[in-house]
């Protein structure tokens, strides 16, 4: 009876140990993709394989086939910098201090996810998972734009009001940010600077939610 029993244990531990290993290799394997990202936006199988460690048989044994592959990549990193997209007490607070904190953490996960995102978009007009993950984020990203600036939006006539969240949408999207941070060369720093003036020009023109903010704090 116990060696019955042992044998059943044996056997448990082996599949255990396998499964193990192909959940280590297969994130090795994701995570040498997201890594790639910085040097080739479509990195193919085989250079995926030689920087994880592994050989392409195994690469092809985890994913099914390329867009497989970047899909799953995907869906990592965007687990890996979820705690980044949190605004706390969103919409709260003054507008100087929303723009702020809207700015920084817009900013910072752009520098972690900024590649991926690049591959993604890159793909995704051949690829319906990966479009749908991309609409996805920019949506999200919407909707975060919506409930930060609710209070200067609100107030606003619907016509100005969709158009003023387009602009400030537009601004803070990851193209835009490639734009301040790829194209046109400005650091991290600098593009958090330019992207709080804009957002001030867009939502308080004329300064005087500032003004009040500041008369508020005198109190």
């Amino acid at each position: 009876m116990s060696e019955g029993v042992d044998a059943v244990d044996d056997a448990v531990v082996v599949i255990d140990g396998r499964t193990a290993r192909r959940d280590r290799n297969r994130i090795a394997v994701l995570d040498a993709m997201i890594e790639l990202f910085s040097e080739n936006l479509d990195p193919g199988p085989e250079e995926v394989a030689k920087r994880s460690g592994l050989s392409p048989r195994s690469v092809y044994r985890y994913f099914e086939d390329r867009d497989a592959l970047l899909q799953a990549a995907i869906d990592r990193q965007v687990d890996m910098i979820a705690p980044l997209f949190v605004i706390h007490d969103i919409g709260q607070g003054h507008l100087d201090d929303r723009i702020d904190e809207f700015v920084a953490v817009r900013v910072r996960t752009y520098e972690a996810a900024a590649d991926g995102a690049r591959a993604a978009r890159l793909r995704a007009p051949f690829s319906e998972m990966i479009r749908e993950r991309v609409e996805m984020t920019r949506r999200i990203m919407t909707e975060q734009v919506d409930r930060q600036f609710a209070t200067e939006l609100e107030v606003l006539g619907d016509k100005q009001r969709r158009s003023k969240a387009a602009a400030v949408d537009a601004l803070c999207q990851f193209e835009a940010l490639d734009h301040y941070r790829v194209h046109r060369g400005f650091s991290a720093t600098a593009t958090r600077t330019m992207m709080a003036d804009a957002l001030h020009d867009l939502l308080d023109p004329d300064g005087t939610r500032s003004a009040a903010d500041g008369e508020d704090d005198r109190r």
